[in-house]
């Protein structure tokens, strides 16, 4: 499954993307950012979306300022950004395709994190709407010193946690900042989603078109168990 390294090779931790990758609320974002923008009399364009995936919730406010002339009122567009994706996220949470199979076999052989961008309230509350938090042991966000993606601290902080080298842990992600980070902080990384440019290939160790990937499911049911994994 991934690139440079042996087909007998299993993770010791998994280290999960929620937005795009476990939960597809891209479409709550898409949603979040057209209503925002509509507010303040601009409309969302593709260049734009594409500009904002995955980018921490504040940058993409900062990003909806600029886009509308007024950059004055980032904050204020931040703000009002995830109030709309809060709304539009709980009211209807949907997990990405084999989401919930390949989280569950994987739990019962390593331990299972969660780095995102999001809020740490929202992406456990999505999580939890959607039945997987419990799976997870850590929920890491950024704050403090853990800067958000494409900085490495996210996903550092969560091998850390997890108590494994980051180079014995594997990423699932869908954004190409994600998999930046995910990088950044040297560990693998398999890429998740339709479509992905020449950039988001050559960054990732592996790549599937969803988590529905009958090679992957068949590797993740083949690894080493290193202890379930479960909330702390």
């Amino acid at each position: 499954m991934l690139k440079n390294r042996s087909p007998r090779w299993s993770p010791r931790a998994v280290v999960f993307d929620c937005d795009g990758t476990l939960l597809d609320s891209e479409k709550h974002w898409m949603d979040a950012r057209r209503h925002v923008l509509a507010g303040h009399g601009v409309a969302l364009d593709e260049k734009f979306a594409e500009l904002a995936q995955g980018v921490h919730y504040t940058e993409c406010g900062r990003l909806m300022a600029t886009l509308a002339g007024r950059p004055r009122l980032a904050a204020t567009m931040t703000d009002e950004l995830l109030r709309a994706f809060r709304d539009f996220a709980s009211a209807a949470p949907v997990t990405c395709p084999g989401a919930p199979d390949l989280v569950a076999s994987a739990a019962s052989r390593v331990p299972l994190a969660v780095a995102s961008n999001c809020p740490q309230d929202v992406v456990e509350t999505c999580l939890e709407s959607a039945g997987l938090l419990g799976h997870f042991r850590h929920v890491v966000v950024p704050g403090g010193d853990v800067r958000p993606k494409p900085d490495p601290d996210v996903y550092a902080e969560a091998a850390s946690r997890c108590a494994v080298a980051p180079a014995s842990c594997l990423a699932l992600e869908d954004s190409l900042c994600g998999i930046q980070s995910a990088v950044s902080a040297g560990i693998p990384v398999i890429g998740v989603g339709e479509n992905p440019s020449p950039e988001h290939l050559r960054l990732a160790d592996g790549w599937v078109t969803s988590l529905t990937d009958s090679k992957l499911n068949a590797w993740v049911s083949g690894w080493e168990q290193y202890g379930p994994s479960g909330v702390n």
